[in-house]
């Protein structure tokens, strides 16, 4: 399997992590794992048909599919024939770029998206990322500021901080919080900081200078190493030790 990413133009920064690419080869033929992030993404499938989402749902050649921000893990199959183009967005600006359903409607979901959203697959075969690119500068909206700002608070703190700290901080209230993430984001603000302590979990486990579970759940916040444990193995579906 290849996997290649690119950055997107300066412009689009603030809007998109990456532009990616996987290609499957011929010592393929496994379920690949992906864990949550926070991040929606949209994807292109330029091979055969994929499935996905645990083998619930599948994607078919020359198809553009929305997939929503998760809150556990998610399988999809990739052989020889499997070949996808995708981008993956930062949290909640999905809204800068579409008017579509709310985000909480796309959760742990892979969705085909419409056809006057899709991606010209045509023009992917060209150019794939001078044309996505393009694609979104030319859909290009604005950014819900105020959000932003307690989103990077939360990724400040790697996760480590109380909803109604997050609130106090940010001038709103939990509930005002729950419903613009709700939205926008598609998770709950629990869900969300609970994604990014996991995320800081999973960077210090594969850090060179290996630190032990009980010293990572002292910096992470965990009440204790079984408290760290249950929530890798929610978000990975393995145990820190099988990780």
């Amino acid at each position: 399997m290849k996997h290649n990413g690119t950055k997107p133009c300066q412009e689009l920064a603030p809007y998109i992590h990456s532009f990616w690419e996987l290609k499957g080869d011929d010592s393929d033929g496994q379920w690949e794992r992906i864990f949550p992030d926070g991040c929606p993404g949209i994807v292109i499938n330029l091979g055969e048909p994929c499935k996905t989402d645990n083998g619930l749902a599948t994607m078919d050649y020359g198809k553009t599919y929305i997939v929503g921000a998760m809150t556990t893990f998610k399988d999809s199959f990739i052989d020889r024939n499997t070949h996808l183009l995708g981008v993956c967005l930062k949290p909640a600006v999905f809204s800068s770029f579409y008017n579509y359903a709310p985000q909480n409607e796309l959760t742990n979901h892979t969705v085909e998206f419409d056809l006057p959203h899709s991606f010209d697959i045509g023009k992917i075969n060209k150019d794939s990322y001078a044309y996505l690119n393009k694609y979104f500068l030319d859909r290009k909206g604005s950014i819900n500021q105020p959000l932003q700002a307690v989103l990077n608070d939360i990724h400040i703190s790697k996760g480590n901080v109380s909803i109604r700290e997050i609130s106090k901080r940010n001038f709103t209230t939990v509930r005002q919080l729950e419903r613009i993430f709700k939205t926008h984001v598609g998770l709950t603000p629990k869900e969300y900081v609970k994604i990014i302590r996991f995320q800081s979990v999973l960077s210090m486990m594969n850090n060179i200078r290996k630190k032990s579970l009980s010293d990572i759940a002292f910096e992470c916040g965990f009440y204790d190493q079984a408290h760290l444990t249950n929530e890798v193995k929610r978000h990975t579906g393995l145990t820190p030790a099988q990780f």
